[in-house]
């Protein structure tokens, strides 16, 4: 991902390929948020007008670029999990310790597969958090842009979500379950904050 073009990319996710797919596009929906905190932070930094805000965005210019990194590599794990899982279920199934050995193959691929959206779960939490630090002291020329950050970070979540769950299902564990089930719920938490941002900078804007 970090050296195909976006064009590229967005042909594979068309394809009939079964990777790239939604885990993916959250990964990468994650770090379009993150570069754009990024960005508001770029261009309120040095401001003499945005002086006293100038280390909370310097701060969050460093943790903004740093989960846009760990986003797009996940969009990459999101990938190779979901094909860990593909080879699992064609493994051989002949005998019964073929079948057994499937079977865990398989279990602990749904378990890798969700994990991955769920740290991008957690990376679109914390993109939405920064959004919300960085919104009372970023550059009003770019205000817009902190809405659209907690926007692009809160469709990652909610999507991340959606992988999440569709593995849950045929995750037998019922401890392994529970561990990603309420760790999730954490991380949805957030999206309460993103509508909040948004909202406050309609507001701001419209006055």
């Amino acid at each position: 991902m970090r050296k195909t073009t976006i064009e590229d990319w967005l042909t594979d996710l068309a394809s009939e390929l079964p990777a790239p797919g939604g885990g993916a596009a959250a990964g990468v929906n994650a770090a379009m948020g993150a570069a754009l905190v990024s960005m508001v932070c770029n261009l309120t930094i040095g401001k003499p007008k945005f002086a006293e805000h100038e280390t909370v965005m310097r701060e969050a210019l460093a943790e903004a670029e740093r989960l846009r990194l760990e986003a797009l590599q996940l969009a990459e794990d999101d990938a190779e999990a979901f094909s860990g899982v593909v080879a699992a279920y064609k493994l051989p199934k002949s005998s019964d310790e073929e079948k057994a050995a499937r079977t865990a193959a398989i279990q602990a691929g749904l378990v890798e597969a969700a994990a991955v959206p769920l740290a991008v779960a957690k990376v679109a939490a914390q993109v939405i958090r920064l959004s919300g630090r960085v919104l009372e002291g970023s550059n009003p020329n770019v205000l817009s842009d902190v809405a659209v950050a907690a926007s692009a970070a809160k469709s990652a979540l909610e999507s991340a979500a959606l992988n999440v769950d569709i593995n849950l299902v045929s995750i037998k564990d019922p401890a392994e379950r529970e561990r990603l089930a309420s760790s999730l719920n954490e991380a949805l938490q957030s999206k309460v904050q993103a509508e909040a941002i948004m909202q406050a900078v309609a507001k701001r804007i419209r006055a």
